[in-house]
């Protein structure tokens, strides 16, 4: 993705509004930048020495079902306020869900730079005069507590990349007679593409965002600012990103229509090259026909901006510092099955830090304390069946042993609470649901998660040799193209990894639907033939990368056909944003009454972000404190917690 890529201006606009407009009566409203649906600051709750509460019935039993980062997050938010009755289930043998830090692959025992095979790229929510972790985002203030270092992500189009090549229509869109590959070289994040025709788009997409983002960022957080954010949405829920793009643009905002910002005016010529070049951190065109607020929620309230790459809770050179477990041989769950010992590296080690990282109002980590019960965490345990019983209690039955068909065994246990981190297409085809009122569960929200619209993901990684970044001059250091690579991303994290790492296509939807035919050896040998065809190609490279590149050691990850989570990202079309959202307010208006919260990436409408994870984890904490009278902390109160609006 080139076109305005790491769109920083939300986070330059922040610093010059400074929340001018903030109701005064509402301590806990969030700031510009951040999600505009529930405008409440996460961090100012969690942040505080004690948590979000003090339990008052430390005993109520609570399940969690999937030990990704939203099911870590909620088990460390409940431990520090005191529930003591708290069970995690886990299908695989891993934590962290999409959460995915490959450490090397099968065939090479070399030390080279971590493959981030799901989630890779953190926005912070930051101001462009602030350091990243002091961003109000729950993913800074994390970083912060478990001192993970990170860096300005190498996107392409950015500053943080030497150059971005741009290889679009066999190389002839720079109008030249032999095949060119455009070369962008932003020093200064300021600088537009090469060309008139990537200029031309880039000014339309330019005058768009800019206008509504500075509209947005002077209302954000204030009284008006639930009315505006209603009024874009009832303009755009039912627009998709691909006739916004053709939609005629809008000259001037007008305050008598506070929603309306119109559209980006391109021409079908250049909503193709749009298309092939998006807006922030990735081609767009997987996404033209979903839902327009999708994008524009990414681009304008601070998503792609100032994205960091998480290196772990690591030293300069990449060595893990010292931590629980890092040298262990072997970690193990409740019950003596073993599971994937923390490394501490990489953005997994998010993960492994809310499990293993000692909570300084208990004293121990949430695995000591789990260790410490017979049912505090099962690995390799499938949940199949959550019950309602009379008593009110939901009984949970899970398959232990999952991976292991002959030595299964069927379990369940029963619980005053349970919290589902799940990707949707897993709980329809996985979990029963039984005895369950339509007062409990309305048919409306099952209906919601089994329409959502899951998408595929594929992502290929090799090992890159040092001297393509530190002597290459020709081969740009991020490419994008409208083949079936797509886009072309090189980085290091430092010098003293053996490797730095190339992902050699990234691609979403049908675009990594149409790789599935195909294996793992052979996609990457497709991968780095056809990168090498394109560089050969362009009169102004000829020069191949194959060399640089340790074929025999990459890494595919198909999300799709990942039986832990069965798709990548929950996205929503035109027409199912009000669906979405009513997904998100299942807690506060029907869990106290089914005993069941909802939570994660499935309930939420800002797909494959691990934020939404954190925010929606925090959401259930709230709703179990309050539901079992727990004492809030800082004053804090139900009165002061924002309600999601759907539309009546």
């Amino acid at each position: 993705m080139t076109i305005g890529s790491s769109y920083n201006y939300p986070s330059i606009i922040a610093g010059e509004t400074r929340r001018t407009k903030r109701s005064t009566k509402d301590k806990w409203a969030a700031r510009y930048p951040n999600p505009p649906d529930l405008c409440f600051d996460y961090r100012a709750l969690v942040e505080q020495k004690d948590g979000i509460a003090k339990a008052t019935d430390s005993n109520h039993r609570i399940c969690i079902i999937g030990a990704g980062v939203t099911g870590l997050t909620a088990a460390r938010e409940l431990y520090r306020c005191g529930f003591t009755q708290i069970t995690l289930i886990e299908q695989s043998r891993r934590l962290g869900g999409r959460h995915l830090t490959v450490l090397g692959s099968p065939n090479s025992a070399a030390s080279h730079t971590p493959f981030e095979m799901g989630a890779m790229r953190m926005p912070f929510f930051n101001r462009a005069d602030e350091p990243p972790t002091e961003g109000r985002s729950l993913m800074a203030y994390y970083a912060q507590a478990f001192d993970l270092a990170h860096s300005d992500f190498a996107n392409p189009g950015s500053q943080w990349v030497t150059s971005t090549g741009i290889y679009l229509r066999e190389g002839s869109l720079g109008g030249e007679a032999t095949p060119l590959m455009l070369i962008w070289k932003n020093e200064d994040g300021l600088t537009p593409p090469p060309g008139e025709e990537l200029q031309k788009v880039y000014a339309k997409w330019k005058a768009f965002a800019d206008q509504m983002t500075r509209q947005v960022a002077e209302r954000f957080a204030s009284p008006e600012w639930e009315a505006t954010w209603a009024a874009i949405v009832d303009k755009y829920q039912s627009v998709s990103f691909r006739d916004l793009v053709s939609m005629p643009a809008l000259q001037a905002w007008d305050k008598r229509s506070p929603g309306d910002f119109g559209g980006m005016g391109m021409t079908a010529e250049e909503s193709a090259i749009f298309y092939a070049i998006g807006i922030g951190d990735g081609s767009w065109g997987a996404f033209y026909d979903v839902c327009c607020l999708y994008p524009l929620r990414t681009a304008i309230f601070g998503f792609s901006s100032q994205l960091q790459l998480i290196h772990g809770r690591v030293d300069a050179n990449g060595d893990p510092l010292a931590s629980p477990h890092l040298h262990s041989e072997a970690v193990y769950d409740s019950t003596g099955l073993s599971f994937d010992r923390p490394r501490y590296i990489g953005l997994a080690a998010l993960d492994e830090c809310l499990l293993f990282m000692n909570i300084d109002e208990t004293g121990k980590s949430v695995y000591e304390h789990s260790r410490e019960r017979s049912n505090g965490l099962l690995t390799d345990s499938s949940v199949t069946r959550l019950k309602k019983l009379t008593n009110r209690q939901t009984r949970v039955y899970f398959n232990w042993k999952h991976s292991l068909p002959e030595e299964t065994q069927e379990h369940f246990d029963d619980f005053d609470s349970v919290i589902v981190t799940l990707p949707s297409w897993l709980i329809e085809t996985r979990i029963r649901l039984e005895d369950f009122t339509q007062e409990m569960l309305p048919f409306e929200t099952i209906n919601a998660w089994k329409t959502a619209h899951w998408e595929t993901s594929c992502k290929v990684y090799a090992p890159l040799k040092k001297s393509f970044l530190s002597n290459n001059t020709k081969i740009p250091q991020a490419i994008v193209t409208d083949s079936f690579i797509h886009d072309v991303y090189t980085y290091r994290y430092n010098d003293n990894y053996s490797y730095d790492c190339i992902l050699l296509s990234y691609t979403w939807e049908d675009d990594a639907t149409k790789l599935a035919a195909f294996t793992d050896k052979e996609l990457v040998s497709k991968c780095v033939r056809e990168l090498d065809r394109i560089l050969m190609n362009s009169a102004n490279v000829q020069e191949r990368i194959s060399p640089y590149v340790g074929i025999d050691q990459a890494v595919v990850q198909r999300w799709i056909t990942d039986k832990n989570a069965l798709g990548c990202a929950k996205l929503y079309r035109p027409g199912t944003y009000y669906d979405a959202v009513g997904l998100m307010k299942y807690n506060r208006d029907l869990g106290h009454g089914s005993g069941l919260y909802f939570s994660g990436e499935s309930f939420s409408v800002d797909a494959g972000w691990t934020e939404p994870c954190l925010r929606g984890a925090v959401d259930a904490v709230i709703h179990i404190c309050n539901k079992t009278g727990a004492s809030f902390n800082g004053d804090f109160s139900m009165s002061d917690y924002p309600h999601y609006q759907v539309k009546p």
